[in-house]
Order: C-alpha cells, then structure tokens, then sequence
C-alpha cells in the first residue's frame, strides 16, 4: 500500500520520473526555446545536490539559532547573487538591496505581531520563501526595466528635452514596467484554491490540520508574499530609475 504520510508516492520509480521530466524539459528548452541542454541538467542535478544538503542542515537548525542566522544570510547572499546575474551590470550587493528590503519588514512585521514564532525552523521556512519571492520580482522588474529603456531611450530623451529630471524622465517608461513583475505574485493570490492548491496548505490538511488553520495559515504567506514582492519591485524600480542599480541602461 503507498506511503501516506507525504503528498507523493516515493521509491525507485520517483528516480525514473525525475531522470524522464529532466530530459523532457531539456529537449523542449533546446529545441524550442533554444536553451542549453547543459544548463538545464546543471539546474536539476544543482536542485539535487543543494535540497539534498539543506535536508541535512534543516535537521540541526533547532538545536543553533547561530547556524539558524548563517544559515539565512546564505539564502540572501545566493538569492542576490541570481539577481545580479540575471539583471546583468551590476553588483551583487545592488540586488540585494530590492530583496532584502522586500523581505525584513514583512519579516519584523510578523514577529512583531506574533503570527511568526521566534523558531529557527519557522524562520527558515518563512524568511525563505519571502526571500525567494523577493528575489524573483526582482529578476523580473531589473530585466524588464533593463530592456524596456533601451528600447524607448527616445522617450527618455523626449522627456529630458521637456525639462523633466532624469529621473522623471526614466520613470515614465519605468513605472508601467515594473508593475508587470508583480503580476505572478497577484495572479498566484488570486487563483489559489480554484487553479493551484498549494503543497503547504494540503500537507497541513493531510497533517491533521483543520482546514479553516490550514487556509489561514497559506493565506498569511501568500499576503506576505505579495507585499515583500510588492516592495522589492518598487525598490529595484526606484534604484534603476536613478542610474543606482548598476551600469545605467540608457545615457540620459
């Protein structure tokens, strides 16, 4: 009889069914997206890898609030080093900024209200996912932003020749752009429970939860998700509107 405890049935066969869909997303992205076969085995073996050993450092975070804070700075430090990769000219600690300022005060927030327990565990899983949120708003408005004003330069430069501030003048094309990044996060809240059930929100049910806990306690996440990422866009679109963020993408 299948295990109930977790959401999928695991074994052997799980092996087969990744090896299978790797390959699968590996020939689509080559084929039809023109993606590097290599870059997307490199992402699925590095999943492996990394789950398998945050697994490992998981089952100690309790007994350290130590190992417990490096072990966040480390999310921080590797989910701004994706940003600033993907958005391209510029620092590390540049992206960072947008994400961390996404995620301490929906973090502080909830700490301080009590909805988040002062628990190495709880911490990691919450602060981790704001983080990962963050970051992706981020990869999402940085790039947009980037591309989105060197293709309209000429309307920068029709705004500077009006008189308007360089900032000004930027964030007539910026603004509408980086609202688009937030899109995901409002369409991932709205359609919860019609188009996705979100693993957490089942395992609670399947945990023992009420469903009434299970649904607030997801309610709550994906609230806070969407104002971290709310934040973050509004930030990485401030730093690029002012040339902050890295090289500028347009010379005003």
């Amino acid at each position: 009889m299948p295990d109930q405890s977790t959401l999928l049935n695991t074994g052997p066969v799980v092996w087969i069914l990744l090896v299978a869909l790797l390959g699968v997303a590996a020939l689509v992205g080559r084929s039809v997206l023109g993606i590097p076969v290599r870059q997307v085995l490199l992402a699925g073996t590095r999943a492996l890898a990394q789950l398998a050993v945050v697994a490992v450092v998981i089952s100690q975070l309790g007994r350290s609030a130590w190992l417990s804070a490096a072990f966040l700075i480390l999310m921080l430090a590797v989910a701004s080093w994706t940003a600033a990769r993907r958005i391209g000219d510029t620092a590390v600690w540049r992206a960072a900024v947008p994400i961390a300022a996404g995620t301490v005060p929906v973090v502080g927030l909830m700490l301080l209200t009590g909805v988040l327990p002062l628990q190495p565990l709880a911490l990691a899983a919450v602060v981790g996912q704001l983080i990962g949120g963050s970051m992706t708003a981020t990869n999402l408005a940085g790039r947009r932003l980037r591309q989105e004003l060197q293709l309209r330069s000429g309307e920068v430069e029709a705004g500077l020749a009006l008189g308007l501030p360089d900032r000004a003048a930027r964030s007539l094309v910026a603004r509408p752009v980086a609202a688009e990044a937030l899109l995901p996060a409002l369409d991932q809240t709205r359609t919860v429970g019609t188009v996705t059930l979100p693993g957490a929100f089942v395992g609670l049910v399947l945990g023992g939860a009420s469903p009434l806990d299970a649904g607030l306690i997801q309610l709550v996440v994906l609230v806070s998700l969407l104002a971290a990422e709310a934040i973050a866009v509004s930030v990485t679109a401030y730093l690029e509107e002012g040339g902050l963020l890295g090289r500028p993408a347009t010379s005003g």
